[in-house]
């Protein structure tokens, strides 16, 4: 076996490393090690069900078989991932962060992170969410708060939040997210990594907790993390497909390749006027970086005014009201908790987050909208549907994921509107990608989203791997205490 660095090995993409155990380089255990070491050294609680004695036993299982001479491996046999805690994964709790399941475990597996697994990443374990995935913190009564990747003062993103903290400081090489109003893209965008929205219906989320019902059963889809840009696609073909099970994800959709596009040529348009938020200019200054190192690679830009996208929000927290079944509270009590009600959601020993109470107070009040009023808003948002991809066509959008760089702890909590820029994409059925753009000002990740029409997420993805290659994507965070 060839000698192998392995303080690299936590900055490889997915990749890479299946083919450096398969060729045996390094051994899968030192894989796991490294990355386990890198998740513990970080010490930001992304990880709350731990894997780590059973992940290295696999690893050395992993190492046996290929010994063995092992003739066709699983493409990414002996690969450090996590999933998310939402996600069922059998015999491991699936609390969705509720207190009430705290003693809940899965008893199948969801057939998303199934057909992950069967490819033959080891897991390193699940990881933190906000209560019942509502909200762009990763903050629970059940394991607590998240931190940042590159600050600890800092949110870590939500829902999927310990996906974005763990893949971003080196401790998992992909990750498993769900993205209902930007819940992959901004936990990634926020630990400067990479982070893919599926298109709608492409992969089904069967197997989570809670599952959406009504318009918001169709705005709720997985989707990968990664380091590196090149494990967004395989990871997101693995676990696309029908499953039977999930009505949203009945039809096959056919999925490109990005190795195919042709970036010289391609249509990048650039939304203007689009966010009635002020977006600072770090953010914008990324934007047009990004944009740059498309047009030198050979794509032609265009500048859109696209004011009718700052209703975004507005369409968003409609849909979510229309058609929807059982309500949050209604839910809670449903999953064993205690009724929520005005006189006891202030207590100390409330067993909900603020961002949850907040939620609730906002779906009730929700309920008082008449039904005209959500009927004319899903008729905008289709007419914003057509406008969007009649923009893009063929080509890709780039758009702010936030206002600003990852914000502290609390701060996004009552804001719905800064759900904006990146639930205009859930609305849509669109897919986006999250594509981190090196370090700001302050110290955090800057970054992009590149949309794309329906079905089109290897145009996005292709983008994305343009981007990396011209700007040099995620920048490791500095190691604790050097």
């Amino acid at each position: 076996m060839a000698a192998t660095d392995t303080r690299e090995l936590t900055r490889r993409s997915a990749l890479e490393l299946a083919r450096a155990i398969r060729e045996r380089e390094v051994t899968a255990r030192e894989v796991v090690e490294r990355h386990i070491e890198a998740l513990r050294r970080a010490d930001l609680n992304a990880i709350v069900v731990e894997r780590y004695d059973e992940a290295l036993a696999e690893a050395g299982e992993v190492d046996e078989r290929l010994a063995a001479g092992e003739a066709d491996p699983p493409p990414l046999l002996g690969v450090p991932c996590t999933i998310k805690e939402s996600f069922a994964v059998a015999g491991l709790p699936n609390t969705g962060g509720l207190l009430s399941r705290r003693e809940r475990a899965a008893e199948r597996t969801a057939p998303a992170a199934q057909r992950l697994l069967d490819a033959g990443p080891i897991l390193l374990g699940l990881t933190n969410l906000s209560e019942l995935t509502m909200w762009i913190e990763s903050d629970n009564r059940v394991y607590g708060r998240t931190l940042n990747a590159y600050d600890r003062r800092r949110t870590a993103g939500g829902s999927s939040g310990g996906e974005g903290a763990a893949v971003g400081c080196g401790g998992s090489a992909i990750g498993l997210g769900t993205d209902f109003a930007g819940s992959v893209r901004l936990p990634a965008f926020f630990n400067g990594v990479f982070g893919h929205k599926s298109s709608r219906g492409l992969v089904p989320m069967t197997g989570h907790f809670p599952i959406s019902e009504g318009e918001a059963m169709r705005m709720s889809v997985p989707g990968p993390f990664a380091r590196r840009a090149e494990d967004l696609m395989p990871v997101l073909r693995l676990i696309a497909g029908p499953d039977g099970e999930d009505p949203i994800a009945a039809d096959t959709i056919e999925l490109g390749d990005p190795g195919a596009v042709e970036i010289e040529g391609l249509e990048v348009v650039i939304s203007e006027g689009a966010s009635y938020l002020p977006v600072s200019r770090e953010i914008r200054e990324a934007r047009e970086r990004a944009a740059g190192a498309l047009a030198g690679a050979g794509a032609k830009l265009r500048r859109e005014n696209l004011r009718s996208v700052r209703r975004a929000a507005e369409l968003f927290l409609a849909a979510v009201q229309e058609g929807a079944g059982i309500s949050l509270a209604e839910l809670i009590v449903a999953e064993g908790g205690e009724p929520v009600r005005p006189a006891t959601a202030f207590r100390r020993d409330n067993p909900h987050t603020l961002a949850t109470l907040l939620t609730i107070a906002a779906e009730r009040a929700g309920e008082l909208i008449p039904r005209r009023r959500i009927r004319k808003a899903h008729a905008a948002a289709q007419s914003l549907e057509r406008e969007i991809e009649g923009a893009i066509g063929d080509g890709v959008m780039l758009h702010p994921p936030h206002p600003r760089v990852a914000p502290r702890h609390g701060r996004t909590v009552g804001r719905p509107w800064l759900l904006a820029p990146t639930a205009l994409f859930n609305l849509l059925g669109m897919p986006a990608t999250q594509v981190p753009l090196g370090i700001g000002r302050k110290g955090l990740p800057v970054g992009v989203q590149v949309a794309a029409v329906h079905g089109n997420d290897h145009v996005a993805i292709a983008a994305a791997i343009e981007l990396e290659r011209a700007l040099g994507g995620w920048v490791p965070p500095p190691t604790p205490g050097a």
